[in-house]
C-alpha cells in the first residue's frame, strides 16, 4: 500500500521539509544510473552527429531513431512489462526524459510519444486497449500523438473543444468531426488520443487510428523552433471510431487530460533541465575557446557569473524536480503496475501533486529560457549565427513556457489548488494563517538565536518566507474573499512566492541530505549555490509581498502589515560575488554543469 506518512501535496508550506522525503539525483540507485547512461549514450552516439537530418524533419528517419529508442528501452519505462515495457518507477522516466532533454527537436517528439501520447492508455486503457496498441507504441514501431487543442480554445481546452462525437445508427462506430491544432507528431503519428464531446455534451476521449476513414493531417507548422519536430492540424471528417476505441468513461475525459498534463508538467520541467545543461556546456566550451584582450573570455568576471548563476539555477530547478518525482515515486511505493486499478492510483498519487508538477513546469522552462539566453550573450555575435548550438537553444527554448499549459495558467493553478484544498480541509493553511496574524506582532528577528551549522541561516530564511506567503495569502483571503479569485495579478504574485519557496527548499534539503551523508567539507559547492540562490530569489519574495499587500491595503493598515512582513524577511546581504567566482570555477574546471551525474 502507498505510505501515508509522506507529505501531501502543498504541505511543504506549512512543515519543515524533511530529508528522508526529499530524493535527489545523488539518490539514484545503480540501475537508475544505468538507463541515464544509456540514454546519453543514445543522445551522443545516434542524435548529436545527426542533428541536421533531425532538423531538416526527415520523417524517415525520426521514425528509425524513435525504434531505435525503443530497442534501448527508452520508450517504455512507464509501460508495463505484460504490455512490452518496463514498468519502471517514475524517477526512471524523469531521468531519461532529463538525459533526452538534450536531444534538440527529438526530445519533441520523443517526449509527445512517451508521455501524453502514450501514458492514457497505460493510466485509463481497459485491457484489450492496452493489449493491442501498447506493445507498438513501447517499442517504438507506431507514432503517439495527443490531439486536445482546438482553435479558440486556447488554455480552456475542455470548455472550449468543439470536437463532436455522435454514435452510429448500428452503434459499433462514433462519428467524430472537428479539427485539432498544434498536434506534435501530427504528421507521424498513427495513433492519437483525440477528444470530443460525446453529442456536443459529453467530454471523452477516444484512441484514434491514422488509418480509419475520415482521419487526416494538414501541412506542417512554419515554427520559429523545434523544427525538427512535426506540428500539424488533426482533421476529423465523419472519422468512423470502433466503439470499443473510446477510453476510459464517457463524460471523463477531463480525469484523462488534466492528469496526464500533470504528469507532462513534470516530465517537461526534467526536459528543460536537460536541456539546460546542453546549453551550459556550450556557453563553457566557447567561453575558455574565446580569446579577447589576450585571454579567454572564460577569465573574465562578467562571464564567470553568468555561469555561475546558470549552474545556481539548474542546481535548483533539478532539485525541485527530482524531489517531485520522489514523493510520487513514495505515493506508488508498493502499488502493482499490472494490476487493474494501477491507472487510477497513479493518476491518484499524481493529481496530488498537481501543485508541485506546475512548480516543476513554470521552473524547468524558465531556467532554461535563463540559461540559454546567457549562452547567446556569451557567444555574442557568434550566438546570433546558426552554426553555433547556442542559436538552436534559444529558438527552441521558447515553445517550452506555452506547452502543456502556459506558465500563466500553471501560475494561477498554483494558488488556486492550494486555496481548493485550503477551503476543503485537507490543507490547513486558514488554521496555520490566523495563528501567524497573531503571533507576528510579538515576532524579533533580532531574537532568533541559529545553530552553529552550515546553511542554518538559509534554513530560517526558507521557513520565513513559507510565513511570509502565509501572511500574504492570508491577508489577500481576507480582504477579497471570493473575488481573489478574479484577482490574476495578486495571485501570480503569490504563485511566485509558492514556486521559488519550493525551490529555494528543494535546493536547500538536497545540500543539507549531502551534507549528512558525505561530510560538510565536501559539500562547499552545495552550500555555495544554496546560499547565492537564496541571497538573489529573497529580495524578490519581498517585492511580490509587498505588490500585493499594497493592493488589498492602504494607509496605516498597510504600513502595519509592512512592518510585519520586514519582521519575517529581514536579512542582510552575504558575499555573492565571491560564492559566484568558487561556483563558476566548478563550472570551468567541469567543462559544464558541475553536478551533472
Amino acid at each position: 500500500m502507498a505510505d501515508n506518512s509522506i507529505p501531501k501535496g502543498g504541505a511543504f508550506l506549512l512543515q519543515p521539509g524533511s530529508l528522508d522525503a526529499c530524493f535527489t539525483p545523488e539518490d539514484l540507485s545503480e540501475e537508475h544510473r544505468m538507463m541515464l547512461q544509456t540514454t546519453k549514450d543514445f543522445v551522443a552516439k545516434e542524435v548529436d552527429p545527426n542533428i541536421e537530418k533531425i532538423e531538416a524533419k526527415d520523417a524517415e528517419f525520426v521514425k528509425a531513431l524513435l525504434a531505435n529508442a525503443g530497442e534501448l528501452g527508452l520508450l517504455g519505462t512507464d509501460v508495463p512489462e505484460e504490455f512490452g515495457g518496463m514498468g519502471l518507477d517514475k524517477m526512471s522516466t524523469c531521468i531519461v526524459t532529463d538525459a533526452m532533454g538534450n536531444a534538440a527537436s527529438f526530445a519533441v517528439a520523443f517526449g509527445a510519444h512517451t508521455g501524453i501520447g502514450t501514458l492514457p492508455i497505460v493510466y485509463f486503457g481497459n485491457q484489450a486497449q492496452k493489449e493491442k496498441y501498447l506493445p507498438d507504441l513501447a517499442s517504438g514501431q507506431k507514432f503517439a500523438a495527443y490531439a486536445l487543442t482546438e482553435a479558440g480554445a486556447g488554455s480552456d481546452a475542455v470548455g472550449g473543444c468543439r470536437t463532436k462525437a455522435v454514435l452510429s445508427e448500428d452503434g459499433k462506430h462514433y462519428i467524430l468531426n472537428g479539427e485539432k491544432m498544434f498536434i506534435t507528431n501530427g504528421g507521424w503519428a498513427e495513433t492519437f488520443i483525440v477528444f470530443a464531446k460525446i453529442d456536443g455534451v459529453d467530454f471523452s476521449a477516444f484512441i484514434v487510428e491514422r488509418a480509419f476513414p475520415g482521419v487526416s493531417t494538414g501541412a506542417e507548422e512554419k515554427k520559429m523552433g523545434i523544427k525538427g519536430s512535426s506540428t500539424t492540424t488533426v482533421i476529423l471528417e465523419d472519422a468512423k471510431v470502433p466503439v470499443e476505441n473510446m477510453l476510459y468513461e464517457r463524460g471523463k475525459g477531463h480525469i484523462i487530460a488534466l492528469n496526464v498534463l500533470n504528469i507532462g508538467r513534470y516530465k517537461l520541467g526534467a526536459a528543460a533541465i536537460g536541456g539546460s545543461k546542453g546549453a551550459i556546456k556550450a556557453a563553457t566550451t566557447f567561453a575558455t575557446g574565446r580569446i579577447q584582450f589576450g585571454k579567454p573570455i572564460s577569465e573574465f568576471g562578467a562571464i564567470q557569473e553568468k555561469l555561475a548563476r546558470m549552474a545556481t539555477q539548474v542546481y535548483m530547478g533539478e532539485s525541485a524536480i527530482y524531489r517531485t518525482v520522489g514523493l510520487i515515486d513514495a505515493a506508488l511505493h508498493g502499488e502493482d503496475s499490472s494490476a487493474a486499478d494501477y491507472g487510477d492510483k497513479s493518476a491518484a498519487a499524481i493529481r496530488q501533486y498537481a501543485i508541485e508538477c506546475s512548480i516543476n513546469k513554470v521552473i524547468g522552462s524558465e531556467v532554461l529560457d535563463f540559461v540559454v539566453d546567457e549562452t547567446v550573450q556569451i557567444h555574442g555575435g557568434y550566438g546570433y549565427c546558426a552554426e553555433y548550438p547556442a542559436e538552436r537553444y534559444y529558438r527552441d527554448a521558447r515553445i517550452n513556457r506555452i506547452f502543456e499549459g502556459t506558465n500563466e495558467v500553471n501560475r494561477l493553478l498554483i494558488p488556486g489548488e492550494i486555496m481548493k484544498r485550503a477551503m476543503t480541509g485537507k490543507l490547513p493553511l486558514m488554521a496555520a494563517g490566523q495563528k501567524l496574524l497573531g503571533e507576528i506582532m510579538d515576532y524579533s528577528p533580532l531574537s532568533v538565536e541559529l545553530p552553529d551549522e552550515p546553511l542554518a541561516l538559509q534554513t530560517h530564511l526558507v521557513e520565513m518566507c513559507k510565513k511570509a506567503v502565509i501572511f500574504t495569502a492570508g491577508i489577500a483571503v481576507q480582504k477579497l474573499m471570493q473575488k481573489l479569485a478574479n484577482e490574476q495579478e495578486v495571485l501570480l504574485k503569490l504563485a511566485d512566492m509558492i514556486l521559488q519557496t519550493f525551490t529555494m527548499e528543494s535546493g536547500l534539503l538536497r545540500a543539507k541530505k549531502f551534507i549528512a551523508a558525505q561530510g560538510a567539507d565536501k559539500a562547499q559547492l552545495y552550500v555555495d549555490m544554496v546560499e547565492a540562490y537564496i541571497d538573489e530569489t529573497l529580495p524578490q519574495i519581498d517585492a511580490w509581498a509587498k505588490a500585493a499587500l499594497a493592493y488589498v491595503e492602504e494607509g496605516d493598515t498597510l504600513r502595519t502589515q509592512l512592518v510585519g512582513l520586514r519582521k519575517l524577511l529581514r536579512y542582510q546581504p552575504i558575499n555573492r560575488i565571491a560564492i559566484n567566482k568558487r561556483i563558476a570555477a566548478k563550472v570551468l574546471a567541469k567543462g559544464g554543469y558541475p553536478l551533472d551525474i
